[in-house]
């Protein structure tokens, strides 16, 4: 039950910065920070904020009343405007690769920390403001954000959550009564929209590239003060930080990783954008930037159209690529270990990890009891070749494949692919759809699973409903249109993806024709 009805009665703990090495330079200017983990900043002032919706589960987590979190206050204090008793804002410093390159110094550019609060059952959670102004790690930028890309990171946030995705959670979503000037397209042509400000919240915002920055300085002093903080914060499990400690620990961060994106790959999600400094050390879904979901089956389909050539980051390749980037991290933690092989033995678990989650994830897609690499392997490598040839909408197969009639196995199939499908059926997608079923139906034989018990095990793991890109572009539409109908819809439908709810059929569509090229419903720029 909420025991908080004032956000003075939050408890601040700010660990973060009390026992990590501060920016010297308290001006808020842009410039290169150098042996500090923070710099002091303080939230740019907005004057109309407008509360547009909140998350009921992450104010539980701190204890918030609804009355709080439909007051006044609440909109003022998370939209930057003011600080309640205990916050003590902050952005931090990191570096990182982007798409494949070292950036240099990068940092929270548009996101301020207001510290970190002890939750209901005593939980440490970072409270963080993205979109409320610039801070010395902003570059060109203005250190806002507008409300289309709030939108979607606030409702993904939490639909990622409900998915059961390891993510950031997002407390609430405000209009800043400001307009801000965007180039969407990247084409000289920028418009004014409306401002808005997310509260994102996690155990941590630290990323690979917090610890890439001090040692591409080779400030091998912050490097090791940062990781022993980490090790003592967010991995108390390991004992106190050594040399050994420093292995395990990034085994344990290899593990969380490979957890995490087989969990992508499990639901179809497409990050987008998954450079280091966007990859959390605790293993959670990070900046929700130009991320989609897979409608046409299409292993090669990335919906950032800052990466349209060379796909970098596209569905089929986020297992590589989080390889590479534990890479990356393994040679910024190395100094302090000054040994190859734990650092590789750790890369092999994250290998050993993804295989074993994704097998034991399509086995569960399937209605298996488990996966059997000697006959599941090219039944798995058969389907999804059978998805791409077919164009077929990947949530919407494997949800239907749970009601496949096994009377009339083959009728059913070919229903399911019609209804699933966004390119007509030639006669060689029928051919091979004939011999996967066949194959299929051969291999539920083995297991003998009951019918019921195989749907609702099927159910419990595909999805009924994601945050399809067109969705968010409806709601986004509506809100700036100052209905926020839309959005407080989509987050209700979102909080139950694996259930059937009555009347809400309408979420569980396919893409329709008319958002296929519309902006912000297929391909989305980083541009916030």
């Amino acid at each position: 039950m909420p025991s908080i009805h004032s956000l003075e009665q939050l408890h601040f703990d700010n660990r973060f910065i009390q026992q990590l090495p501060a920016d010297k330079e308290t001006e808020n200017y842009r410039r290169q920070v150098y042996k500090a983990c923070y710099s002091l900043v303080s939230p740019t002032l907005v004057k109309a904020p407008q509360l547009v919706a909140y998350s009921q589960e992450v104010a539980e987590q701190l204890g918030l009343s609804s009355e709080v979190c439909e007051s006044d206050d609440f909109q003022q204090v998370f939209v930057g405007n003011r600080l309640a008793k205990g916050m003590q804002p902050y952005a931090m410093c990191y570096g990182g690769h982007q798409f494949g390159q070292w950036a240099g110094q990068l940092g929270d550019g548009r996101a301020i920390n207001l510290g970190e609060v002890l939750g209901q059952h005593g939980q440490r959670l970072a409270l963080q403001l993205k979109g409320a102004g610039a801070t010395p790690y902003s570059r060109g930028a203005d250190g806002l954000a507008v409300l289309r890309s709030s939108v979607r990171e606030f409702l993904c946030s939490e639909a990622m959550h409900h998915l059961g995705v390891p993510t950031t959670r997002a407390l609430s979503l405000v209009l800043t009564g400001e307009q801000v000037l965007r180039d969407m397209f990247y084409d000289g042509n920028p418009q004014l929209e409306p401002g808005a400000v997310v509260c994102r919240v996690a155990p941590s915002f630290v990323r690979f590239g917090s610890f890439q920055i001090f040692s591409s300085r080779q400030d091998l002093a912050t490097l090791k003060t940062l990781v022993d903080f980490t090790i003592r914060n967010d991995f108390p499990h390991l004992g106190e930080p050594s040399i050994e400690v420093y292995g395990q620990w990034f085994e344990d961060v290899c593990r969380k990783t490979a957890e995490m994106v087989a969990h992508w790959q499990r639901v179809g999600f497409v990050h987008g954008v998954m450079n280091t400094d966007n990859m959390s050390i605790l293993g959670l879904t990070i900046d929700y930037g130009p991320y989609g979901w897979l409608e046409n089956y299409d292993p090669d389909w990335t919906p950032n159209t800052t990466d349209a050539n060379g796909r970098r980051y596209r569905f089929g390749n986020q297992p590589q690529i989080a390889y590479w980037n534990l890479v990356q991290l393994a040679n910024a933690i190395y100094p302090l270990i000054e040994q190859v092989e734990p650092l590789q033995q750790a890369l092999q678990v994250y290998s050993k990890q993804f295989e074993q989650a994704w097998q034991t994830n399509m086995a569960n897609k399937l209605g298996l009891l488990s996966f059997n690499p000697q006959t599941d392997d090219s039944l798995v490598a058969d389907l999804l070749s059978l998805l791409k040839a077919a164009e077929t909408d990947m949530t919407l197969f494997y949800r239907g494949l749970a009601d496949l009639d096994l009377n009339d196995a083959e009728a059913s199939f070919q229903t399911l692919l019609h209804a699933s499908s966004y390119a007509p059926l030639n006669d060689e997608v029928k051919k091979m759809a004939e011999s996967w079923l066949s194959d299929y139906l051969q291999r539920l034989k083995v297991d003998a699973r009951p019918n019921q018990q195989r749907r609702a095990a099927m159910n419990a793991v595909n999805p009924k409903f994601v945050l399809r890109n067109y969705l968010a572009q409806q709601a986004i539409d509506k809100a700036e249109q100052g209905d926020f109908s839309g959005v407080g819809e989509l987050l209700e439908v979102l909080r139950r993806p694996y259930d059937e709810q009555q009347g809400k059929q309408q979420f569980a569509e396919k893409r329709p024709d008319w958002a296929k090229q519309r902006a912000g419903c297929s391909m989305l720029s980083c541009s916030s």
